[in-house]
């Protein structure tokens, strides 16, 4: 059943906000806008720029941190959409470890969404997360798929994922309350090119790619994963992400409910990590550390609502997705290696 309508989509010359445009998504998203003819884009993220993922030539680009509620006044001004992908994130490394990081990012939403409505803005897009489900239903690696009611009874991951889930509240009240049509989708680990890849606040994808790179580098073919290898996820790549924000956004039946944007392909990570194996042309001997930060045991998008209202689903193989980001990640890695400037370096 599908329901998607170019009307409801702003014009080429409105102006469209990505708030964390200096980021992974961001970044990525604001390109994509570029590419689709719109001719007046303001990117904004706190990073100063010369640290950015993706910097886009005549698109606005501005240094603001979106916490600060005069900050959100400046950004949405004269915007007909506003795309929120601004949070103090990263992988589980950092989520495990820097809880109160995540949970500041409901500043972000908080003040911006207000600046948003003050503003007139049509339309306004929260990126929520996976994260807001409730843990107990993901104990096991081989757990069911999560429908998006999942999420309630409440039991988010600490930190990031109760953000994301009073951010989404946020967003259904805004419309009910004050008739601002807003778009939530949670995200189920986003990989692809462009991403970070090392530092810390990579995700597994990345993260495997990497290690499968300095083992082949240093002849060391050892590769170190968290956790035991069971834990499943569902990986989507960048491209369909891109693809559902747009769907989502501009759905009408999907005002103000949240749902899931993310493969329903699950795979363990012991298996990511001999897919990237096989791709780099190598086999190496694991080790695990089982004091790691892990995540929960296992994780899948159900998508069944999606196909029913957007008669799509993201569904790029994480075989041919990780293929992609193996060879960015390793042009990225031979350039630092051979001193030149790489995404990482710019931190």
């Amino acid at each position: 059943m599908k329901k998607n309508s170019n009307s409801n989509r702003p014009g080429k010359n409105d102006l469209i906000l990505v708030a964390g445009a200096g980021g992974f998504i961001g970044g990525a998203l604001a390109r994509s806008l570029h590419e689709q003819g719109y001719t007046r884009i303001r990117a904004v993220d706190k990073k100063p720029l010369p640290h950015w993922y993706q910097r886009v030539p005549g698109v606005e680009s501005l240094c603001l941190d979106l916490s600060h509620e005069d900050n959100c006044v400046q950004a949405v001004e004269g915007a007909t959409e506003v795309y929120n992908l601004a949070a103090d994130m990263g992988g589980m490394g950092f989520i495990e470890r820097f809880r109160i990081q995540c949970l500041r990012s409901i500043l972000i939403n908080t003040n911006l969404i207000e600046a948003a409505w003050q503003a007139g803005v049509s339309r306004y897009f929260f990126a929520s997360s996976a994260c807001a489900y409730n843990v107990k239903l993901q104990e096991d690696p081989n757990c069911r798929a999560l429908k998006e009611e999942d999420a309630y009874p409440a039991f988010a991951e600490r930190g990031y994922g109760w953000e994301k889930l009073m951010s989404e509240m946020f967003c259904q009240e805004y419309w009910a309350e004050r008739g601002m049509k807003t778009a939530i989708a949670r995200f189920h680990n986003v990989y692809g090119p462009w991403g970070t890849w090392d530092g810390g606040r990579e995700k597994a994808p990345a993260a495997i790619c990497r290690k499968v790179l300095e083992a082949k580098h240093t002849g060391k073919k050892e590769i170190e994963i968290w956790g035991d290898g069971t834990q499943t996820r569902s990986f989507m790549y960048i491209d369909d992400c891109l693809h559902g924000i747009d769907k989502i956004m501009h759905t009408e039946a999907l005002i103000a409910t949240p749902i899931n944007l993310g493969t329903s392909e699950m795979i363990a990570i012991n298996d990511l990590v001999s897919l990237a194996e096989e791709i780099g042309g190598i086999k190496l001997k694991r080790s695990y550390d089982l004091g790691a930060p892990r995540g929960v045991a296992g994780r899948n998008s159900d998508n069944t609502f999606i196909r029913k209202m957007l008669g799509w689903e993201p569904s790029i193989p994480i075989r041919k997705g990780l293929k992609a980001t193996y060879q960015w990640i390793e042009e990225q890695f031979r350039a630092r290696q051979a001193g030149g400037h790489t995404v990482r370096d710019i931190y």
